[in-house]
């Protein structure tokens, strides 16, 4: 894993553990990898992966059972999506705006691009 110096290890890893139960590469109800076997995978200490760890769980997107492990909660996809939009709305989207202003862009606009966007990644998922 490449870590950016923009923002804390662990809050990266939560990501990149948010995008994988998004993408349903990880379910509800799979066990996770022990924080030990995380932290030697993506080269990171222990620490910091209980610091995730624990994070994701404060907000029910995992749970752990005791002697076993961690484990993906069944609402986990719905509760990570409203902390993204949350995120989304409050910390990207008042400088898209700003910039959509600069640049006398407005929604039709946007709309077109995200169509052609859209297409795009469709397109290359059926290619792949």
């Amino acid at each position: 894993m490449d870590f950016k110096k923009s923002q804390t290890i662990y809050m990266q890893i939560a990501d990149f553990i948010g995008e994988n139960i998004l993408s349903e590469k990880i379910k509800a109800g799979d066990k996770i990898q022990s924080v030990r076997e995380m932290a030697a995978s993506i080269q990171v200490n222990p620490n910091t992966v209980m610091r995730t760890y624990s994070y994701l769980q404060e907000r029910e997107i995992i749970f752990n059972k005791r002697g076993i492990g961690y484990f993906v909660a069944e609402d986990a996809a719905e509760k990570l999506k409203e902390i993204k939009k949350a995120d989304f709305i409050q910390n990207y989207l008042p400088e898209l705006f700003r910039n959509m202003d600069l640049l006398n862009l407005d929604f039709k606009d946007l709309q077109e691009i995200y169509q052609k966007s859209k297409n795009g990644h469709s397109s290359e998922a059926s290619e792949n």
